[in-house]
């Protein structure tokens, strides 16, 4: 353990030198903030893949055999839905219909949507948080429901939004606000419209077959997994389960965000920034630590001299490696915590750190602490006390 009186010592020993005190406070500041945002950006945009899933919420999604995540639409045919209705352990099994489709401003200028139509009786896959309106207004003619991005994307002038009773055309087909939810924004980028399923395939170029997906309930008594299998043997379509990142391999959630990372450049470039804050970290922290020690020899030196041994000057060491790296931690966090609440205000970039990203950031770290203090134990260790009776 080290003494009280040693640990003030190392203190003012390392704020005493205060140019390499605000570098190595920097260095690991940067690399936290770096890593840390980056790192909630990436979670941010994989949640943004699956936001279909959150906006259209059902137990289980049944798709066509090759659709591999959730914005991959291969349609169906109708007689698939009564297929789907008549297996064992199914409650309920209705429509949804799901596409990016034109929209023309009123200045004439063109935007895209993404359309969910779903059933008008029981309004399954109806957003979870409506902000005006109802969702059984859908009934009405050319009734549309939007989120609150819409209302600014579909106006055209964003210093005036829309609101509840305006109008704007889909395809050159009228289509009237009679509701506003809150939805998670999509991948895409555009905002979300609902409209009932029928109306969504008037909306939407003709095609022999419209059906995107199957929204599913299992019945009482039964687990979504099994009714899931049930389904898939007895119709040989793909059936997901949408109850949030489950460890299940039909969850839907982690079956999209594994395709995006499979198939997409987006994990190496965002890797490739937090290697480059991990690099940065690790080469200020190093060099400028293991500077700090060589000016400090003297003083090392001398408490050698008078007594001190390795162990206790190892451990000057690393109080003050770690008091520079959890000051530059906290200051690192509290910067990319304030730059994602700009992001969520903004809505966007997207931002979403869940706890093992500071968890983890902290683990790498206290990895950089360890190997700026490594060098320096070394020649420390390696110190003859009669140093400081030199020159």
């Amino acid at each position: 353990m080290l003494s009280a009186s040693m640990f003030r010592l190392a203190l003012k020993m390392l704020f005493g030198d205060t140019a390499k005190y605000l570098m190595l406070v920097f260095g690991v500041m940067f690399s936290t903030f770096l890593m840390t945002q980056q790192s909630s950006v990436f979670c941010g945009l994989m949640r943004w893949t699956t936001a279909i899933l959150k906006n259209a919420p059902a137990p289980i999604w049944v798709v066509e055999t090759e659709v591999r995540q959730v914005n991959q639409t291969i349609a169906m045919r109708d007689t698939d839905l009564g297929r789907v209705r008549s297996v064992s352990g199914v409650d309920w099994a209705m429509p949804l219909y799901s596409g990016v489709q034109n929209v023309r401003l009123e200045n004439g200028s063109l935007t895209v949507v993404q359309l969910l139509g779903i059933d008008s009786t029981t309004f399954a896959g109806a957003p979870p948080r409506m902000i005006e309106g109802s969702i059984e207004s859908l009934r009405q003619p050319n009734a549309v429901v939007v989120d609150d991005l819409a209302l600014q994307r579909l106006s055209p002038n964003p210093a005036v939004p829309l609101k509840m009773g305006s109008t704007f055309e889909i395809n050159d087909q009228e289509a009237r606000i009679v509701g506003i939810c809150h939805a998670m924004r999509s991948f895409t980028g555009g905002p979300f419209v609902w409209t009932t399923y029928e109306r969504a395939l008037s909306y939407s170029p003709p095609q022999r077959k419209m059906l995107s997906a199957i929204l599913v309930s299992p019945a009482a008594g039964k687990s979504v997994d099994e009714v899931a299998a049930t389904i898939e043997a007895e119709t040989g379509l793909k059936a997901y389960v949408n109850l949030g990142f489950k460890s299940s391999p039909r969850d839907f959630n982690t079956a999209t965000i594994f395709w995006f990372v499979k198939n997409t450049g987006i994990p190496i470039s965002f890797g490739t920034t937090v290697l480059v804050g991990l690099i940065v970290g690790i080469a200020i922290s190093c060099q400028t630590f293991y500077l700090f020690v060589l000016d400090n020899l003297k003083h090392y030196g001398a408490l050698k001299a008078m007594g001190a041994t390795n162990g206790k000057l190892c451990m000057m060491l690393l109080t003050q490696v770690s008091v520079v790296g959890m000051i530059g931690y906290g200051i690192g966090l509290l910067f990319a915590s304030i730059f994602g609440m700009a992001a969520i205000k903004n809505t966007q970039p997207p931002f979403f750190m869940p706890d093992i990203i500071p968890l983890g950031v902290l683990g790498v770290i206290i990895f950089i602490c360890l190997l700026a203090s490594f060098l320096g134990i070394l020649r420390v260790s390696l110190l003859d006390a009669a140093v400081v009776f030199r020159g």
